[in-house]
């Protein structure tokens, strides 16, 4: 059937519409897709060395894939937040890759990809925060006390992608649950978001995002 251009368009948008016209008009866009790989292999240290992948995060654009490589034993737990909230933030797909291990912090860093891809031979840990605490007796109970309500939301939140309610609780309570490839992938297939045995290169990534301790 033949087209005849019709509309406005932006240089790199074509609107064609249906001759004869049925009240039907497709929109086309030809958009550049830039793809960008981390790895985060080691221990998550302090934030500041991560900047780089916040900005990138941050200043991404729909069409741009970017990629999160894992295989820590996790780290610094504010570290591992403001990672989570970039990619929240991120108007990119960011695809969470778990190469080999990834444990306490960096688990709960690939659980917020918005795709997630799984290797074979991988393992995934979950367990409660740790950390030193200092100041006056006093102090350090109200420290305990906010920081244990403020790590069970944050889990709560992100974990509710592979583990109920109870395992949450366990956790909380000090239990370790540990996942292997098989498992993780059997979890993550119940819910919404993808995952992936194999990833391809995307030609547009659609629009995507919900609303949303040391080892």
């Amino acid at each position: 059937m033949p087209y005849s251009v019709q509309g406005r368009a932006t240089d790199d948008e074509t609107v064609l519409e249906a001759a004869p016209f049925q009240g039907l008009i497709r929109f086309e866009r030809q958009a550049p897709v830039r793809q960008v790989s981390y790895y985060i292999c080691g221990e998550l240290i302090e934030p500041q060395y991560y900047t780089e992948l916040y900005y990138t995060l941050r200043t991404a654009a729909e069409t741009d894939l970017i990629y999160i490589h894992l295989n820590s034993p996790g780290g610094d737990y504010n570290t591992g937040l403001q990672i989570i909230n970039n990619i929240a933030a991120s108007e990119a797909h960011v695809v969470t890759v778990l190469e080999a291990r990834a444990y306490s912090m960096a688990a709960m860093i690939f659980l917020s990809g918005d795709e997630l891809y799984v290797h074979d031979n991988c393992q995934l840990m979950l367990h409660t925060y740790s950390g030193v605490f200092a100041g006056k007796g006093n102090e350090q109970q109200a420290e305990v006390v906010a920081v244990g309500k403020w790590f069970e939301k944050v889990m709560r939140r992100i974990c509710a992608r592979v583990l109920s309610e109870d395992e949450v609780d366990s956790i909380i309570k000090g239990s370790d649950f540990w996942m292997d490839s098989d498992e993780i992938r059997r979890r993550l297939s119940k819910e919404s978001r993808p995952v992936v045995r194999r990833t391809t290169t995307r030609k547009a990534p659609a629009r995507k995002k919900s609303s949303s301790a040391n080892r």
